[in-house]
C-alpha cells in the first residue's frame, strides 16, 4: 500500500488538505516519501474526559490534533515518529470498548475507536507501519514509555497518602513519573527528567525518592557530574519552581472546539464508519 501511494497526485494532495487544514499553526507534513495511509476520528482521553481528537496515519509519523471544524480546520497538531510507537490493546468493560494504548517515551494515553472493526483496522495498520520505520532505521524497539496520566475522575482521593480528599478548593495534580493523581503536598518535589522535558518536573513523593536516590548511586560511580551544591537532577530550575505545572490543563486547553461533535454516548452508538484507510 505504501509503496502503490508514494510519489502519486492523489497522495500528495491528501497530505496538503491536512496541511491546510491545520493552517499556519501545523507544522510541514508533505516530504519525499512520505504517505498518507489513513485517517479518522477517535476518542482520547485526556485529563478530565474522553474527547474527540482528529488522527492521521502516516508511514512514518501520528499526526493527531483538536477538531475545530470538521474536515476544515485542525489545531493542536501533535506529531509522533512511529519507530517510537508501541502499542497496547485494552480489555473490554461495559463502559470502555474499542480501546488501545498509544506508548511512547514522551507521552502515553488511551484511545478508542467507534467499532471493533475500525480498532483493528487502526492496529494493524499502526504497527505494520512501526515494523517498516524500525527496519528502514534499524533501530530496536522502543522498551522506555512514558506513563499515562490516571484520569482525575478515577480517584476522590490522592493515591499517595490516601487522606487528601479533592474538592473545588483541593486541585488534583500529576506525577510525571508514574501518572498518579496526588495532592499538592505528595507532589511538592520537582525532578529532571529529561525525555519528557528540559526543566524539572512535578513527582510525587515516592517517585522523587526512588529517582533521588537512582540518580546519587549513578552520580557516586560517575564523579563530577552536576553543579556544586546543587544536584545534578535539579539542575535548570528551582526545586521549588512550578516547572511541569502549565501541562495540568494541557489537554483541557485544546478542547474548546470540541462542542460541534457528538457526546461520547453518541459517538459510539452511531453507526457511522469514522475511519478511512487509503490504498
Amino acid at each position: 500500500m505504501v509503496d502503490s501511494l508514494a510519489n502519486t497526485e492523489i497522495n500528495s494532495q491528501r497530505i496538503a488538505a491536512v496541511e491546510s487544514c491545520f493552517g499556519a499553526s501545523g507544522q510541514p507534513l508533505a516530504l519525499p516519501g512520505r504517505v498518507l495511509l489513513g485517517e479518522g476520528v477517535l476518542t482520547k482521553e485526556c485529563r478530565k474526559k474522553a474527547k474527540p481528537r482528529i488522527f492521521f496515519l502516516f508511514n512514518d509519523i501520528l499526526v493527531y490534533g483538536s477538531v475545530v471544524l470538521p474536515k476544515r480546520k485542525y489545531r493542536s497538531q501533535h506529531v509522533i515518529p512511529l519507530e517510537e510507537v508501541t502499542l497496547e490493546p485494552l480489555p473490554e468493560t461495559p463502559r470502555a470498548k474499542n480501546r488501545w494504548m498509544i506508548k511512547t517515551a514522551r507521552k502515553s494515553f488511551v484511545v478508542s475507536a467507534a467499532s471493533a472493526t475500525e480498532r483493528q483496522e487502526w492496529i494493524s495498520h499502526i504497527e505494520e507501519c512501526v515494523r517498516r520505520q524500525l527496519r528502514a532505521t534499524g533501530r530496536p524497539p522502543s522498551t522506555e514509555h512514558a506513563a499515562p496520566w490516571i484520569p482525575d475522575k478515577a480517584t476522590d482521593i490522592c493515591m499517595r497518602c490516601t487522606q487528601t480528599r479533592f474538592s473545588a478548593l483541593t486541585r488534583r495534580h500529576h506525577c510525571r513519573k508514574c501518572g498518579f493523581v496526588v495532592c499538592a503536598e505528595c507532589s511538592r518535589e520537582r525532578f529532571l527528567l529529561p525525555r519528557l522535558s528540559p526543566k524539572p518536573l512535578r513527582v510525587c513523593s515516592l517517585c522523587y525518592r526512588e529517582l533521588a536516590a537512582c540518580k546519587r548511586r549513578e552520580e557516586e560511580e560517575e564523579p563530577g557530574v552536576g553543579s556544586p551544591g546543587q544536584p545534578s537532577y535539579l539542575s535548570g530550575a528551582g526545586a521549588g519552581a512550578s516547572s511541569g505545572d502549565e501541562e495540568d490543563s494541557d489537554e483541557d486547553k485544546e478542547g474548546s472546539g470540541d462542542g460541534d461533535w457528538p457526546s461520547r454516548v453518541e459517538f459510539y452508538a452511531s453507526g457511522v464508519s469514522w475511519s478511512a484507510f487509503h490504498s
